[in-house]
């Protein structure tokens, strides 16, 4: 059998963000290829959020190129634009600290990151039409087969606020996943957990990865995490990228065993 030569569906070169005298990135680059799971990582302060922040919309890079190419699309350069357009075109992450809308409940949670999907426009959530009542039908029926597969269908109806920490960190996936993209990006996604915890976790992010067949691109200080689930890990320190490689070849890298003080990663 002939190999499938990998197909990037993000690229992001030279990528530097000033913030006035400040340089949080200088000239970083990474590429997530289609089907990959990729983490960066790096030491705090090495500018990985802000790294999301630039792809995502949050920021406008000082300069520097992100290219996507979503699968049946050609590539485009997405430099500046605002964050809806980031999310329509296909790009959908999660934070740190957890963003949900507490008071909400979770099912109503899922369908907010579904209305980017929607076609009813203002016009028409004010007029409440046939067309409307429709598609918030499917949207509900779509969020909830969301949640079934991220294991909260039976909290549905609960506010957000009342979930265990890991299950609103599933719940937070979950939005992500209702804006249906192809690159998920998850900045994080075991901070705060126990060990049991973050196991399930990973276990979810290779079920995600597989059944939605999704890229996804995650920050993490976990370091076992890292190791054993990733397919290949980008380094920085300082706003640079200091290393590339599969795991094995991270963990065994002098440089970057340097920039994390001699951390047994």
């Amino acid at each position: 059998m002939i190999p499938v030569p990998p197909f990037p569906v993000l690229e992001v070169t030279n990528l530097t963000m000033d913030f006035g005298g400040l340089r949080a990135l200088n000239g970083a680059a990474l590429s997530v290829n289609r089907g990959d799971i990729v983490a960066l990582i790096g030491p705090n302060g090495a500018g990985k959020t802000t790294f999301f922040n630039c792809i995502t919309g949050l920021y406008r890079p000082s300069s520097g190129d992100i290219f996507i190419s979503p699968p049946g699309k050609k590539r485009e350069r997405i430099n500046g634009l605002k964050v809806h357009d980031v999310t329509k075109r296909g790009l959908a992450r999660t934070f740190q600290n957890i963003r949900l809308f507490q008071n909400m409940t979770v099912l109503e949670n899922v369908m907010l990151g579904r209305h980017c999907r929607s076609s009813a426009g203002i016009l028409g959530a004010v007029l409440r039409g046939p067309k409307t009542r429709q598609e918030e039908q499917d949207i509900a029926r779509h969020s909830y087969a969301i949640l079934e597969k991220m294991g909260l269908a039976d909290a549905v109806n609960l506010p957000a606020k009342n979930l265990p920490y890991g299950a609103q960190r599933r719940l937070e996936i979950a939005r992500a996943l209702a804006t249906e993209p192809f690159l998920l990006l998850l900045d994080e996604p075991a901070a705060g957990m126990n060990p049991q915890e973050t196991r399930e976790l990973e276990a979810l992010i290779r079920k995600i990865r597989d059944e939605e067949q999704l890229s996804i691109l995650l920050i993490e200080h976990d370091m076992k995490l890292v190791m054993s689930l990733c397919d290949r890990v980008t380094v920085l320190d300082y706003g640079q990228k200091i290393a590339e490689g599969t795991p094995r070849e991270i963990r065994e890298n002098p440089d970057v065993i340097k920039a994390y003080l001699g951390e047994d990663i």
